[in-house]
């Protein structure tokens, strides 16, 4: 049987676009990103449009100094994704740019705090290229790979700009005003046909931030792992069990260097489902594991994703 080719693209979708916890640098470690590493046809293109809801002790940025957060944050992101030809191995460019909106309470030395915020955050660029078991492909390539999947190794690296709504007299923001990058490598080990192992390393490195309200601020890079299980149904219906561990991030503040690190997991479900052989939905729903610096909360993840070509 032939698979209309929509569908097949949307199958190979997987997660390139996925909403971030807070869309944070500090925050982004604390990505569960499954199946970032299948890969698409060349050509692809994906306009994706998501929503993230976040409840308990977290913040845009879980480094900064307040304590008992009880936080309610609203995400929106307009993503764009496009799967292209690189040195003949398949290669995806990923652009988002997110909307908060909400309310973090919590304590600063002791004194109750509350922030309304509202604005852009950062802006994110991900390229990211399949270093072995899946060159470029034609439509009729991926339905092979599909049938018969095999281990795969790929590499990305992200950026995230200080793009976003900024007051340097305010602790609380939405963006986080400094550069940020990661690099990672992700594989995918098929179990059965039907099932995939993949796994995730990398490491993000943040600049400084020289108009952090109590001095300026140095932090040491943040250290992450994923590991997702992922179950196959029918082209593009897939779901997974996911969880992460993240650690790192000390930080220097007006020429101190803080004792807390973090050492944290989270653990989550995700369920993608086409339907009108362009279009999908995808939910997912994660919550804190492991936390020994910020982002106690739980989470749920919603975006809608629509092929163009």
């Amino acid at each position: 049987m032939t698979i209309p080719r929509g569908l097949v693209i949307l199958t190979g979708l997987a997660t390139a676009l996925a909403v971030s916890v807070c869309w944070a640098p500090a925050a982004a470690a604390q990505d569960l990103t499954p199946r970032a590493y299948w890969p698409a046809p060349k050509g692809t293109r994906v306009a994706v449009v998501g929503y993230s809801y976040v409840s308990g002790d977290v913040l845009l940025d879980p480094t900064t100094p307040v304590t008992g957060v009880d936080s309610k944050i609203h995400t929106g992101v307009l993503g764009f994704l496009q799967t292209f030809n690189l040195w003949n191995r398949t290669a995806n460019l990923v652009v988002e740019m997110p909307y908060s909106r909400g309310t973090a309470t919590g304590f600063i030395e002791g004194d109750p705090a509350r922030r309304d915020l509202s604005g852009f955050g950062d802006l994110g660029v991900t390229l990211s290229v399949n270093l072995l078991g899946a060159p470029t492909m034609t439509p009729a390539d991926f339905q092979a790979l599909r049938a018969e999947p095999r281990a795969m190794l790929g590499a990305s690296l992200k950026v995230v700009a200080p793009t976003g709504q900024h007051n340097p007299n305010r602790l609380i923001n939405v963006s986080a005003n400094r550069w940020a990058a990661r690099l990672e490598l992700g594989t995918i080990i098929p179990l059965k046909p039907k099932w995939l192992l993949e796994l995730h390393a990398g490491t993000w490195f943040l600049g400084d931030d020289e108009d952090y309200l109590t001095g300026p601020r140095e932090q040491d890079p943040i250290h992450e792992l994923q590991l997702h299980l992922v179950r196959r149904f029918n082209p593009g219906f897939w779901a997974s069990l996911d969880v992460n561990y993240f650690t790192g991030g000390r930080q220097t503040i007006g020429g101190e260097e803080q004792v807390a690190t973090q050492d944290n997991s989270r653990i989550g479900a995700t369920l993608a489902v086409p339907f009108g052989g362009r279009h999908a939905v995808k939910i997912g729903a994660f919550t804190g594991l492991r936390t020994e610096l910020g982002s106690d909360a739980n989470q749920l993840l919603v975006s809608y994703q629509v092929l163009l070509k």
